[in-house]
């Protein structure tokens, strides 16, 4: 099982004893919008989602991990996605679902092991992210982590009725 500790956090597979927390997050409407969701998912789904968890990135083209506190509770998730192992790239994302657990690094950390994880053992060569305008909490993050602007991708995210355009970020490896 992956496991990656870092002071304050730790990054893990996920567990069959996630299910209550993914259900939370998955059916949080609050996140639906950086998430692509536009329907509700059922423990069932959920259920059959995590008992798959464990296929290799090289097959899923994605890895998800939870983001734990010290008493190994969930807080968020972090994934690479798109994974391109040819041209040694991934998008990575991140959500960490409770407010009380945001802006007190918790970001920063699960970020920097998983680029870590991502730079050393898949032997990528870059990282990005896609982040709503607007969301600044989320373009402060990347850009403290050294993720470069490279581009906006107009009218990108349909949402309330309205377009909004995204911010494409990106990371080589130093």
């Amino acid at each position: 099982m992956l496991s990656l500790k870092g002071e304050h956090i730790r990054l893990r597979a996920l567990e069959t004893d996630d299910l209550d927390f993914l259900y939370e997050l998955e059916n949080n409407v609050t996140v639906w919008e950086i998430s692509g969701t536009t329907t509700p998912y059922s423990r069932h789904v959920l259920k059959q989602y995590l008992d798959n968890a464990h296929r290799d990135i090289y097959d899923v083209k994605q890895l998800r991990l939870c983001i734990c506190d010290k008493n190994d509770k969930g807080i968020g998730l972090i994934d690479l996605f798109d994974f391109d192992p040819k041209n040694h790239r991934a998008g990575i994302g991140i959500i960490v679902l409770e407010d009380k657990n945001r802006n007190k690094g918790v970001g920063t950390e699960a970020i920097r092991l998983m680029m870590d994880y991502a730079f050393s053992t898949l032997a990528l060569r870059q990282l990005f992210a896609n982040v709503l305008v607007g969301n600044d909490a989320s373009i402060h993050l990347f850009k403290k982590l050294g993720f470069q602007e490279v581009g906006i991708k107009k009218d990108w995210i349909f949402s309330n009725g309205r377009y909004k355009d995204e911010i494409l970020f990106q990371k080589l490896k130093t």
